[in-house]
């Protein structure tokens, strides 16, 4: 029962379970950013807001995306913090090419505006950074996980001892004789 536990907490989720997962450790952590953005935003000039925020926000999100989203159950690594925050400066970017052209188009947006484009477009960078963080910064983790899973299956397969019928050979007269003669 207890390799059963433990099975289960390395075995990797599935791409649509890990997608649920970021979509509530990400979006959970996306919606406080941009609440926070917009309060920082009026001490600091904005851009200067999304990189602080950006910055604190990558580092709570790929602790959850570890430990949580990815199936991985441990703190995540300093490579997997270092390759999280490339992605990260690839949402840096995108949110604020996203502000720069709406407020390009509109003189004076709205906080509701603004909210509604800076959430879109991390949702928009949220999807694509999801496919980098699963199949390149956490992808080695799922292959160590797979053999910690197979590795645990052959070890339990190993455990259980099967008895087979010792197969009884008939030897008939002449085999019998044949065989007492070329032993003399």
């Amino acid at each position: 029962m207890k390799t059963a536990r433990n099975r289960r907490r390395t075995a990797a989720p599935g791409a649509l379970a890990a997608f649920a997962r970021f979509v509530l450790c990400g979006g959970g952590v996306g919606l406080a950013s941009s609440l926070s953005v917009a309060a920082l935003a009026s001490w600091v000039p904005w851009g200067l807001a999304n990189a602080l925020i950006t910055a604190a926000s990558t580092l709570l999100a790929t602790e959850l995306h570890a430990r949580f989203t990815f199936g991985a159950g441990r703190r995540a690594t300093w490579r997997q913090h270092v390759q999280s925050a490339g992605s990260a400066v690839a949402t840096y970017a995108a949110t604020c090419g996203a502000m720069l052209v709406l407020h390009q188009l509109v003189a004076v947006p709205g906080a509701v505006l603004e909210q509604a484009v800076y959430l879109s477009a991390s949702a928009l960078a949220g999807v694509a950074r999801f496919v980098a963080l699963r199949l390149v910064v956490f992808a080695r983790d799922h292959t160590r996980n797979a053999a910690t899973v197979h590795r645990d299956h052959a070890r339990d397969a190993a455990d259980v001892r099967v008895t087979r019928p010792v197969p009884t050979v008939r030897a008939t007269a002449s085999d019998g004789r044949a065989a007492l003669c070329r032993a003399a």
